[in-house]
Parts: structure tokens; C-alpha cells; sequence
């Protein structure tokens, strides 16, 4: 191997143990949706935009909810009092379309 090939091969071997325990710490960390719980009741609704998700409590009691993408994405935990909002990351440019609401841990929230 000439010495030019081993400053190219050494940087893109270099690259590539990055990405491959970069990727490994990603597939060894709890998924968000491991602090979810069932779904959330009916009477929590959600309104969204390409820039908001908007999330209102219908109820009579307090909901803590996450809201869940279509690329497996949660949002963090949020406490809604009933009759109040919380606002959430829209779908975006990239279509990361909202699939439903689901019930969370208050301890994990951060508030409404």
C-alpha cells in the first residue's frame, strides 16, 4: 500500500468505528417510549402543524402525555391541567407526522 492509500484508508477506518459506536450506544439506550404508558384518554386532543403540535386537556382530572411520531420519535413528558394546552414539535419538513397520544410518568414530566 502506498503511503497516500494509508492517509486515506487510516481516516475512513478511523470514520467508521465512530459511526459503528455511535450506532451501537444508540441500539444500547432505553427508547423513550419505555416511560410511556397506555394511551391517552379520548378527551385529550391534539391539533397539529408542519411546526406545532398543539395538545389540549378535555378532561375533568390532569394528564401527563407524550406525543409519538411516525419515526419512533416521543416528545418529553408534559403535565396538562384540564382545560389547558401544551404545545409540541410539529411534523416538520420532513412529514414526522404525530400517531397518537399516550399516557406518561408525572415524576418525568417537566410541566406544562
Amino acid at each position: 500500500m502506498t503511503n497516500r492509500l494509508k492517509h486515506i484508508a487510516r481516516p475512513a477506518a478511523v470514520a467508521a468505528l465512530a459511526a459503528a459506536g455511535f450506532l451501537a450506544t444508540l441500539a444500547a439506550a432505553p427508547p423513550a417510549a419505555a416511560a410511556a404508558g397506555s394511551a391517552a384518554p379520548e378527551c385529550v386532543e391534539y391539533y397539529q402543524s408542519w411546526r406545532y403540535t398543539d395538545v389540549r386537556n378535555g378532561c375533568g382530572d390532569t394528564v401527563a402525555v407524550t406525543v409519538e411520531y411516525t419515526n419512533g420519535q416521543w416528545a418529553p413528558c408534559r403535565v396538562i391541567q384540564p382545560g389547558e394546552w401544551a404545545t409540541f414539535a410539529g411534523y416538520g419538513t420532513n412529514g414526522n407526522y404525530v400517531t397518537g397520544l399516550r399516557t406518561c410518568d408525572p415524576a418525568a414530566a417537566s410541566g406544562a
